[in-house]
């Protein structure tokens, strides 16, 4: 089995990570599912102070990641965009959107973020 894919930490310290154990306590997996999940490019996870984690807005109230996360991941990496792009597109604020993209996909606008991601990949 391949290592955990991570990338560099291109987030604000104040952005908040999940270490994985905590990830797959919450979406009710094994951890090795949410390894799993990384290798999928379904979530993205960073590299903080020697600790491995996912940026904790990626998930609901639920505990699952938000809606449309995964679509929206794989539209950018199809589109050239590597993980640490991905984050810095994500967390960073969007003025047409009054929002960073990821807290926009908290909202019944996220279709919006994934259509703008779609225009932008392409």
């Amino acid at each position: 089995m391949s290592a955990i894919p991570y990338c560099d930490d291109v987030l604000d310290r104040s952005i908040p990570l999940l270490q994985l154990a905590d990830v797959s306590k919450q979406m009710g997996i094994v951890v090795t599912h949410v390894h799993q999940l990384l290798r999928d490019h379904k979530l993205i996870a960073v590299r903080r102070d020697s600790v491995v984690g996912v940026p904790e807005a990626f998930f609901g109230d639920d505990g699952q990641p938000v809606r449309l996360l995964s679509g929206l991941i794989v539209v950018l990496r199809d589109g050239g965009f590597d993980d640490e792009e991905i984050l810095r597109w994500l967390f960073t604020e969007d003025e047409s959107l009054s929002a960073t993209p990821i807290e926009t996909m908290h909202t019944d606008q996220a279709r919006e973020v994934v259509r703008r991601a779609q225009s932008m990949a392409f």
